[in-house]
C-alpha cells in the first residue's frame, strides 16, 4: 500500500498517511514539496531514524541513519533488508517487528554488544482511525552520551576552553577522572582543575549534573555533512 500511494503521487520513499497536516489540506500537487520538507527535516535530526514498508523492507532512511549504521553497529543493511550483525539478536529483532506488522505493538530492543550495544525503538505506524498496517519505525539510540558536534556547541556556549572541552567530551563518554588525566598524559590534579572549571562555567553541582546537560542537548546535525550521491539508500553492507 505504501509504494502504491508513493509512486502514485510521485513521492520519495517517505510515509504518505504520517504527515500530520489532514489529507484535505495539501492537493496532490503539493504532496512531493510538502514530503521533500519532511525528508530534510529528519536529516536535520541526529538520531537514526528507519522507515519499514508493510513488506518488513526499508523504504528510507535519514542522514543521522546512514552514518550510524557503519560496519560496528549491531544492524546492518543488505539492500533494503535490514538485518541484526550479531546472532544473538536476530530474533529478538525479527520478534520485535513481527510483533509491530502483525498486532501493533512497540517494543524496545537492546541490540549488539559491549561499546557498540545499541537501544533501538521499534514502532508501527498507522493512519489515524485505520487499522491496516501501513508501516514500521526503526528509532535508532547513540552509543555515546552526545555527538561531538553537540559538546563543541556546548562549549562555544559557555566559553570553555580546548582543554575544558576535551575533558568536557571525555565525561560524557564515561570516563573518570583518573582515565581522562591517563588519557591526556597529565596529572589528576589538572582534570580536577579543569573540571572545576567546567562546573562554573555551566553552573553545574557536580560531574553528574554537567553531563545531564550534555546529554540532553537538542539533537543537531553539522552544517558540512556528506550526503549520499544519490540521496538514497545506502550501498549494501557485506555480513
Amino acid at each position: 500500500m505504501l509504494d502504491m500511494h508513493t509512486q502514485a503521487l510521485g513521492l520519495p520513499p517517505l510515509l504518505w498517511d504520517a504527515q500530520p497536516l489532514p489529507r484535505q489540506t495539501a492537493d496532490a500537487d503539493e504532496v512531493p514539496a510538502l514530503a521533500r520538507w519532511y525528508e530534510l527535516m529528519l536529516d536535520e535530526i541526529d538520531y537514526g531514524v528507519l522507515l519499514l514498508g508493510g513488506d518488513g523492507q526499508v523504504q528510507h532512511l535519514n542522514h543521522a541513519a546512514r552514518c550510524e549504521l557503519d560496519a560496528q553497529h549491531p544492524l546492518q543493511l543488505l539492500g533494503r533488508q535490514l538485518r541484526a550483525r550479531d546472532a544473538a539478536d536476530v530474533v529478538p529483532l525479527h520478534d520485535a517487528l513481527q510483533a509491530a506488522t502483525q498486532r501493533g505493538l512497540r517494543r524496545l530492543l537492546m541490540l549488539g554488544r559491549d561499546a557498540h550495544r545499541v537501544a533501538v525503538a521499534v514502532v508501527p505506524l498507522r493512519a489515524p482511525g485505520d487499522h491496516v498496517h501501513l508501516a514500521t519505525q526503526l528509532s535508532l539510540g547513540k552509543r555515546q552520551v552526545c555527538g561531538g558536534l553537540g559538546v563543541q556547541w556546548f562549549a562555544r556556549s559557555h566559553s570553555l576552553t580546548l582543554a575544558e572541552t576535551r575533558v568536557l567530551e571525555a565525561l560524557s563518554e564515561g570516563l573518570l577522572p583518573g582515565e581522562i588525566a591517563a588519557r591526556f598524559g597529565v596529572g589528576i590534579s589538572t582534570i580536577r582543575s579543569q573540571i572545576g572549571s567546567l562546573r562554573a562555567k555551566t553552573r553545574s553541582d557536580s560531574i553528574g549534573a554537567l553531563v545531564r546537560q550534555v546529554a540532553v542537548l537538542p539533537p543537531l546535525v553539522g552544517a558540512l555533512r556528506a550526503r549520499a550521491a544519490d540521496g538514497g539508500l545506502p550501498h549494501a553492507q557485506a555480513a
